[in-house]
């Protein structure tokens, strides 16, 4: 294998997690209940009824975790906080026992050199938020800002980096359209006010925090290139109809002050009455950085039969998969940035908030050798690499992710971490890959 490239020195390499998948303790120190306990309680919506409610354990053994995470070399560790564990309810006082385990957490991380980098939502809604409508509530964004707020008075004097949102794409998709995950409703594309209110919760903690001296802000989203199944005409129409809902949705808004043409869902540029006066302005407000979050591309068809769906998923041949099933397409992650570098002439500066793979690792003697995950993740960021020679502005990645974890609707049964956890006796061992990234890391350096 050629050597890796070098990367800028002030490259920020880090991991990614997120607090539903790692924590556990779900009813401890005061923590309410989000979407997602809600979620898992119901039968059949997780794959085997497995739920977060011990997870990885991390709120009792993050000195534990972090202290691998000093010894993996991070300079930067992406983590998200529970909105249940600051506010139980999603509003009104502010719970200490939670407050106090984040700002242990950041402190922890300052000690190993390691910046912490919160995202303040990853899917988790409180269930009081729910209860009152969710994200179709558009009081839901103030309540948002209300947070941020509690959450930068707390920690802005240590914390310089923050995301405002994880993947709002895929939390209204597979949330509020299909049922897939938490909170399971099925309203089809009568989800899109869902875009609008998430943004408007975006521009508004963005607000909150330049106000308490964030330094550097930035969402995180889910990002696709898109290729037509064909060069047909009704296929590169069926691409380009996808293309507007899963990359420029959450996109043109915050860098262009605009909605993409979203008439092939039945809705025109106001979202049918969702967008205020003032709204685009306070959305597309200034970033100091974009968060990418990059698995496989995607390819859309037209579809063979007139339907409800004005496009239609087509498998990726000829590459390898992923224990998801997922395709594993490193250039794609090049092509991506590119586009994502002429669409956006003006963008802040990039950053790989997510990127790894599923892996079926198995402990054997002691050692985890997964050597699929080290090519997947050698292939993406030598893509990473190829985009930077491009001219595309990349500052950081965070792999995803540093410990197995509770895989949302999949429960325990895909396997991501550079850590494996025995998630019956919570033994962390560090995998192949993770003596991998560390030697990458002080290389680089």
């Amino acid at each position: 294998m050629t050597a890796m490239p070098a990367f800028p020195p002030s490259f920020l390499w880090g991991v990614s997690s997120a607090a539903f998948q790692i924590e556990g303790a779900t009813t401890e120190d005061g923590r309410g209940p989000s979407v997602w306990d809600t979620f898992t309680a119901r039968p059949g919506a997780v794959r085997d009824g497995h739920t977060a409610d011990l997870a990885c354990d991390h709120y009792h053994r993050h000195a534990e975790d972090v202290a691998l995470m000093g010894d993996l070399g991070l300079a930067a560790y992406r983590f998200s906080i529970a909105w249940t564990r600051i506010q139980p309810t999603g509003k009104g006082a502010v719970n200490g026992k939670g407050l106090a385990f984040y700002d242990r957490l950041v402190d922890e991380l300052l000690e190993q050199n390691i910046a912490p980098t919160p995202t303040l939502f990853h899917w988790d809604l409180p269930q009081g938020l729910e209860d009152e409508g969710g994200w179709l509530n558009r009081d839901t964004a103030h309540r948002f800002a209300d947070y941020a707020a509690i959450m930068a008075d707390a920690l802005a004097d240590r914390v310089k980096s923050w995301i405002t949102l994880n993947e709002p794409i895929v939390h209204m998709v597979w949330g509020y359209g299909t049922g897939e995950h938490a909170p399971g409703r099925t309203l089809l594309f009568d989800c899109l006010p869902v875009a609008h209110h998430e943004l408007l919760a975006h521009g508004l903690a963005v607000q909150a925090l330049r106000e308490r001296g964030a330094e550097r802000i930035m969402i995180a989203n889910n990002c696709t290139p898109v290729w037509p199944a064909s060069q047909s005409e009704a296929d590169v129409t069926a691409a380009g109809i996808y293309d507007a809902m899963h990359n420029r949705l959450f996109h043109d808004p915050i860098l262009l002050g605009r909605y993409p043409d979203l008439s092939a869902f039945g809705y025109d540029a106001g979202l049918n009455g969702a967008v205020k006066d003032g709204d685009l302005e306070l959305i597309s407000a200034p970033l100091d950085a974009l968060g990418i979050n990059y698995y496989n591309p995607t390819m859309i068809g037209a579809p063979a039969e007139p339907g409800f769906l004005p496009f239609e998923q087509r498998p990726i041949e000829g590459h390898p998969h992923t224990a998801f099933g997922w395709p594993v397409v490193p250039d794609g992650l090049r092509e991506l940035l590119v586009q994502v570098k002429e669409r956006y002439p003006t963008a802040p500066p990039i950053y790989i908030t997510e990127n790894g793979c599923s892996v079926a690792d198995e402990v054997i003697d002691g050692r985890v050798d997964d050597q699929e995950r080290i090519a997947y993740l050698d292939g993406h960021l030598r893509a990473i690499g190829a985009a930077i020679a491009e001219g595309v502005d990349v500052r950081g990645y965070f792999t995803w992710t540093f410990t197995d974890n509770f895989e949302w609707a999949e429960g325990y049964h895909q396997r991501f971490g550079l850590v494996h956890v025995d998630h019956e006796t919570q033994v962390r061992t560090p995998k192949a890959s993770f003596a991998w990234y560390r030697e990458l890391i002080a290389g680089q350096r």
